[in-house]
């Protein structure tokens, strides 16, 4: 199952900012040449906790925040403006994708803490029920409006999937103990997270008819995330079961492994075709921040 990080301390009252941190960090890979990262911090007003999720090729950013009451929130923040988005069906939201035309992608949690995957476009929220599941997730979504997620069949067991038009492909990696579909291009390329027989998580590129396995170089467990019209790739990973967790950057088949410098815990999740990742990061005390880098 695809890791969330979720808040581990609510200490701090969060505020809203770009520019609460700005640190440029180098990160490098075997035979690769240096590649430099620029920080800035992003939290919402009020917020005890932010995530930043997913990011649109002109900087519109989606995610998932607590307020003071322990509540979660989806949210879109685009032009210095913050706008709360809750699913009317469910008791939480979160917001994972988000494509050029501003359509939304996530999922929601009903009073019987089942998740259910939604589409949310021009202020209008649609289910998403690949195979008529009852529980599911949505993560990427492309300009085309292709949606990727998971979803568990009758028997429990969880299987990626692609929704082109109306109609929903499922993905199942070979020897999986499961699958689940996270970031699409303009290409249709899907980056896959998959569960191996030594229950470790491994990361592959689905081009329509098969995969390639794609892990970050010395990771235990590697999570792909969202993917770039030119194929950039965005990871999280670790070195071990525990954590902690890193991000990581595939570019030109080279991989750079980076921390925001104020995170304990690094997570990238979102990355747009201007060169632009998103992700969050915990710091010392366990408050979540979202980050935005560049590079």
């Amino acid at each position: 199952m695809e890791e969330i990080p979720m808040k581990t301390n609510k200490s701090m009252l969060c505020v809203f900012g770009f520019a609460l941190l700005f640190t440029v960090a180098a990160a490098s890979a075997a035979d690769a040449p240096m590649l430099k990262f620029k920080f800035h911090t992003v939290a919402i007003p009020g917020a005890e906790d932010t995530y930043v999720l997913g990011v649109n090729n002109v900087g519109a950013m989606v995610g998932g925040y607590f307020d003071g009451s322990d509540k979660e929130h989806g949210f879109l923040l685009r032009d210095g403006k913050v706008k709360q988005i809750n699913d009317p069906s469910g008791t939480d939201t979160w917001c994972w994708g988000i494509n050029s035309a501003g359509t939304i992608v996530g999922y929601y949690t009903d009073s019987g803490g089942n998740s259910h995957a939604f589409l949310y476009k021009g202020e209008k929220f649609s289910n998403l029920t690949p195979f008529g599941s009852a529980y599911s997730g949505a993560y990427g979504i492309n300009d085309a409006g292709s949606v990727t997620g998971y979803y568990l069949d009758s028997r429990n067991a969880q299987h990626g999937f692609v929704l082109h038009g109306k109609t929903y492909k499922e993905l199942n990696v070979p020897g999986a103990t499961y699958t689940l579909a996270y970031g699409i291009n303009s290409k249709d390329l899907v980056t896959v997270q998959w569960g191996d027989s030594s229950g470790n998580v491994e990361s592959s590129l689905y081009n329509g008819k098969s995969y390639t396995k794609i892990n970050v170089p010395g990771a235990k467990n590697t999570f792909a995330h969202d993917i770039d019209t030119a194929g950039d790739i965005v990871y999280s990973w670790a070195d071990s079961s525990t954590g902690p967790f890193h991000g990581a950057l595939r570019t030109g088949g080279k991989f750079y492994k980076f921390n925001d410098p104020k995170g304990a815990d690094t997570y990238a999740d979102g990355i747009n075709d201007h060169n632009l990742i998103v992700g969050p990061y915990h710091d010392s005390s366990g408050v979540g921040y979202g980050f935005k880098a560049t590079y």
